[in-house]
């Protein structure tokens, strides 16, 4: 293992090269994502079994989707988490939270009552709400400026590969109703408990360390990331998250509640038809966003106008066409690749970007934590509205998806292989 000031080091001559190191430890980042996203999407594919052992009503089921890891729950997290990482080291928020989330993931899967339940849905939400922007932060400040987007679109692999691994134990494990979506959860608490033990041998951010040693007070901070281009980039980078997260939050946990309420096929179709779309995710993702984010800034762009189109298109289908399973694998299809070009991957790599280290996990805790707060709120409505149509919602998500494709195509900065270093020179003397 490399000594600590060596983490974060840029290696010498050659800024796109990545070593294991940087890839075992962007794995062990990583799965911060693929416990949040197999938590919403385990708890997405039991939400009709829940509420029929446990007698939740339909503000029930939108409630319980919008305290834990999808909303805001996890928004928590993500406004504390996030400062904590930059005032305490990364370190030591990675090093503990990963248990407080397996606890939370066992009162969920043993769960006899509402209150288990929903305790168990919150403090999940907390957990990974902290360690998403913290080991975020960590990922880019140790990779190649070259190579950013490869170890950042790492991350986005296991944020796929979480669901897809949930929703094929959930399809197997079907025929034995809510025992088999305990039987998911406890797989989430194995998986967390043997994350947490190996990341104990990770150590702190280079980067991170030697900014500590020159920061300024707290409260400067923070006043500065509300000023100047840090205040630009926390409102386009929060822009382009806020209304994406809305469409792709709404896929992600009410995929097989829409399906089976509207009639357009069973519990398992829908299941297996939201594992589809992650794996499409993961394709796009390796293929397309992880080969091309670092070549140049127009490829940047052209990536993120053809991305945005085929998510509006997406959801523009339901408004013209009938809800029937044809017309869902024609929207999974084109959202799945849509959303790798111009969505959560292209979020992550500019808000390691655009801020100051001291700065970096404070603003991904914000704008990860306002657009979870508000895909909470909207979480509330949306079981109601799709219980009886599907066009309300579509109208409203393709006008999300429009929004976040106008803002991030029009302004976006060009940072694509410089150093952290030469991007915060740069924006400051600008600003």
């Amino acid at each position: 293992m490399p000594a600590p000031e060596a983490v974060g080091v840029e290696p010498a001559g050659d800024d796109a090269t990545i070593s294991k190191q940087q890839w075992k430890w962007s794995v062990l980042a990583a799965m911060a994502s693929y416990l949040d996203a197999g938590s919403i999407v385990a708890l997405g594919a039991g939400l009709t079994l829940f509420q029929s052992e446990l007698g939740l009503s339909s503000f029930g089921v939108g409630a319980l989707a919008a305290i834990g890891p999808n909303a805001i729950g996890c928004a928590l997290g993500a406004f504390i988490g996030g400062r904590l990482g930059d005032k305490l080291g990364r370190k030591r928020i990675y090093k503990w939270d990963l248990l407080v989330y397996a606890l939370g993931i066992l009162l969920i899967a043993l769960a006899v009552n509402p209150a288990m339940l929903f305790v168990g849905t919150f403090i999940v939400g907390v957990a990974v709400g902290a360690d998403v922007p913290t080991s975020l932060a960590l990922v880019g400040e140790f990779a190649p400026a070259k190579g950013r987007g490869r170890l950042i679109g790492l991350t986005q692999v296991a944020w796929n590969l979480g669901p897809v691994i949930v929703l094929v134990l959930a399809l197997v494990l079907s025929p034995i109703g809510l025992l088999g979506t305990r039987i998911v959860f406890l797989h989430l608490f194995v998986v967390a408990i043997v994350t947490w033990a190996l990341r104990r041998g990770m150590v702190e951010s280079a980067r991170w360390t030697a900014a500590a040693t020159r920061a300024r007070s707290t409260a400067d901070q923070v006043r500065q990331l509300f000023r100047g281009h840090n205040l630009r980039a926390l409102v386009w980078t929060g822009t382009i998250y806020t209304f994406w997260g809305l469409a792709a939050g709404t896929s992600g946990i009410f995929t097989p509640y829409v399906v089976e309420t509207l009639g357009a096929g069973t519990q398992a179709a829908g299941v297996a038809l939201s594992c589809a779309g992650f794996v499409i995710g993961i394709f796009a993702t390796v293929f397309l966003f992880m080969r091309l984010n670092d070549r140049s800034y127009a490829t940047r762009r052209t990536m993120w106008g053809i991305g945005a189109l085929l998510q509006i298109v997406a959801y523009g289908v339901y408004l013209v066409l009938p809800f029937t399973v044809p017309v869902v694998i024609l929207n999974i299809v084109l959202f799945g690749v849509g959303a790798a070009l111009a969505g959560e991957p292209t979020y992550k790599v500019f808000s390691q970007e655009l801020f100051p280290t001291m700065l970096r996990g404070t603003a991904q805790g914000f704008t990860f934590g306002v657009a979870r707060t508000l895909l909470g709120i909207w979480s509330f409505f949306v079981p109601i509205l799709a219980a009886v149509e599907i066009g309300p919602v579509a109208l409203l998500l393709t006008a999300f998806l429009a929004v976040s494709g106008v803002v991030g195509f029009f302004f976006m900065p060009d940072t694509v292989g410089k150093s952290l270093e030469q991007i915060e020179s740069e924006r400051s003397v600008r600003a």
